[in-house]
């Protein structure tokens, strides 16, 4: 039961599920299949995003910066390919580099320049909209090209084909976060920084490294919402990097840092979603719906916060006193 209890995916699987079943009785259109169909592509855009935002959670950080930064880059990816005359096979590649390159050089501010991630993401939210109102005097750029939107709403076998972006994505994030040095840096430095430096961990060098997968990830995010709408605009990504950080948290990231499971952020990224579409079905206007997000936020990070109280007060439920098994372990031993 202790097993089941501490999984890192029971918990944002369980209020998925929750989420799911209210929407779901509370409107009837929640379950049609266009719908549905809909919801999984609007999921994919929140969740590859929020991949990025998990791996600087993990190593301490915040990054307020995406929504902003996929406003610029699709005003830039539409230059580029409404009035630069640039191929789309170069432009997509150019644009996932200018977003690790912005990452950077949040990552750089950060780390070396020891700017709080909090003050240097905000600065860059309000410089990267600013920036992104200065081209085509702040006006959309519609009918980018027509080979653009089947990266979005193209299948293969059917299946849409973000479906295999969150598979590879979150496949090799996973595989990052769990197998490899990095992986075990990151979560080292947002656990203890002075720790992972007596290790022989470059520290910001790390935390640098995970503006750039942020930048990087939120690249790909604005690609698609390009895809999506087959233009780019200075309003885009607006709330989404608040959507992208409820999604980490609901899926159980600690905000203090080395503790979490990057697929259980694709868990938190369905759930941000399906409340919002469940609010849209039942014609509540976009202010309820900012309420309804910043109370998630709180509820999940206060979750994270009396995690402590919380587990005292499973184990009293459970009829056993924190702590109990080590001592009946110690004693047989």
């Amino acid at each position: 039961m202790k097993r089941i209890f501490d999984a890192q995916l029971i918990g944002p699987f369980a209020a998925l599920a929750i989420v799911f079943l209210i929407v779901a009785l509370t409107t009837e259109r929640f379950l049609n299949p266009g719908n549905l169909s809909n919801l999984s592509l609007q999921v994919s855009i929140v969740a590859l995003i929020a991949i990025g935002s998990t791996i600087v959670i993990f190593a301490a950080g915040i990054d307020l910066s995406s929504g902003s930064m996929v406003a610029l880059l699709t005003m830039i990816f539409a230059l580029m390919l409404k009035f630069g005359g640039v191929p789309l096979v170069l432009a997509v590649p150019a644009i996932l580099v200018a977003g690790a390159s912005l990452g950077l050089l949040i990552g750089l501010i950060t780390a070396y320049g020891r700017i709080p991630s909090f003050i240097s993401t905000l600065a860059a939210l309000i410089a990267f909209r600013g920036l992104a109102l200065t081209f085509n005097n702040g006006s959309p750029i519609f009918s980018l090209n027509p080979a653009l939107e089947p990266l979005f709403y193209g299948k293969v076998a059917g299946i849409p084909l973000p479906f295999f972006y969150l598979v590879f994505f979150y496949g090799l994030a996973a595989f990052t976060m769990s197998f490899t040095k990095l992986g075990r840096e990151i979560y080292a430095v947002g656990g203890n920084p002075a720790a992972a430096v007596l290790t022989g961990i470059n520290v910001k060098k790390v935390q640098t490294v995970t503006f750039v997968i942020a930048g990087f990830m939120t690249a790909v995010g604005a690609v698609l919402m390009s895809a999506r709408l087959n233009s780019g605009s200075p309003n885009y990504g607006q709330t989404l990097e608040l959507q992208a950080i409820a999604a980490a948290v609901v899926g159980g990231a600690s905000l203090a840092g080395g503790r979490g499971n990057v697929l259980a952020t694709l868990i938190g990224a369905m759930t941000i979603v399906i409340v919002q579409n469940g609010l849209n079905l039942n014609a509540a206007p976009s202010s309820v719906q900012n309420i309804v997000l910043g109370l998630i936020i709180i509820l999940a990070v206060g979750i994270d916060m009396w995690r402590t109280e919380i587990s005292a007060l499973v184990a009293r439920v459970l009829g056993r006193k924190p702590g109990a098994g080590a001592v009946q372990e110690k004693k047989a031993a």
